[in-house]
């Protein structure tokens, strides 16, 4: 192994021509610039010095290493300078990938927070349902992942769905149900799912839809899905045109404009977990530390 302290002492003996003068320029003893020269020497299996009267001269190992040598460290030079900065978040890079809703309303405020107390840092974003979100994170495409669960019965999230990961707690995001402004339930403070039971429905992603139809077997019926869609504002357009009834989280409706649609409390109450989760090595980077306390100051503020 050839060590950079080496180099350098080759470098100031190839300059100055002697251990004293090598040593002087160095800030240490000239035996101390011999004991490291002759480790060099053993490193590379060959002499690299040649003492000449009172002079050195380089063999011509020696001189082939002395030219490397300057790209060498003027290398490692620029790499620590560059981790020096990625380290004090003076640079760095996240990639964040996120689901619609989230993307919509908590992303914003923390990336732009981030930007202004770390301009140097960039943050790709990427869209993503749960579970893809979360592989994409284990599989290395992704740094942080903005994702969700929703509690099960006994009130419990998905127990070791997530234990291999960093997982930073957001908010409770609670469901609402959406029916057409004119619908018999739309001036109704709360509404029972049960009381749905025999409209259309206008489900979302798929594990939203999971959940839906999880609930309201859970209340004793099997709803009618006429139409499926990942896209809020296409969920509220085709329940403000009639269409049918829907479920959505609160957050999807702070994102979207709810024309021709009322959002009315849903009872029991259904909740999902939001959370940014990363994984343990990456937790400990600099600029994804500082996403993640983003996100959560993000999430206080809602």
């Amino acid at each position: 192994m050839i060590e950079a302290r080496h180099l350098r002492v080759l470098r100031a003996v190839a300059a100055t021509g002697s251990f004293s003068a090598a040593g002087r320029e160095l800030g240490c003893t000239q035996p101390a610039v011999s004991q490291q020269m002759k480790a060099l020497e053993a490193s590379v299996g060959t002499p690299l010095l040649v003492r000449s009267g009172r002079e050195m001269r380089l063999t011509q190992a020696g001189e082939a290493l002395v030219r490397h040598a300057a790209g060498i460290l003027s290398g490692l030079t620029a790499a620590e300078e560059e981790v020096a900065a990625i380290a004090g978040l003076r640079a760095g890079r996240v990639r964040l990938v996120s689901f619609p809703s989230g993307s919509s309303t908590l992303v914003p405020t923390a990336l732009a927070a981030l930007r202004a107390e770390h301009p140097g840092t960039r943050v790709s974003l990427e869209e993503a349902e749960p579970p893809e979100s979360v592989e994409a994170l284990r599989g290395g495409d992704c740094d942080v992942a903005l994702a969700f669960r929703y509690a099960r019965v006994a009130g419990a999230g998905d127990t070791g769905e997530w234990d291999d990961l960093v997982v930073r707690p957001l908010l409770t995001d609670r469901l609402v149900a959406l029916v057409p402004e004119r619908h018999r339930l739309a001036r109704a403070r709360t509404v029972a799912i049960g009381e749905l039971a025999a409209e259309p429905w206008i489900a979302g992603c798929p594990r939203c839809r999971g959940q839906l139809v999880e609930v309201c077997e859970r209340a004793g019926f099997t709803p009618r899905i006429d139409f499926a869609t990942d896209d809020y504002p296409a969920v509220v357009g085709l329940v403000g045109a009639g269409l049918g009834v829907a479920v959505l989280p609160q957050l999807a409706i702070e994102s979207v404009r709810p024309r021709g649609a009322r959002a009315v409390t849903l009872e029991p109450a259904v909740r999902r977990e939001i959370v940014a989760l990363t994984l343990p090595d990456l937790a400990q980077v600099p600029a994804v530390a500082a996403t993640l306390e983003q996100l959560g100051r993000a999430a206080r503020a809602k």
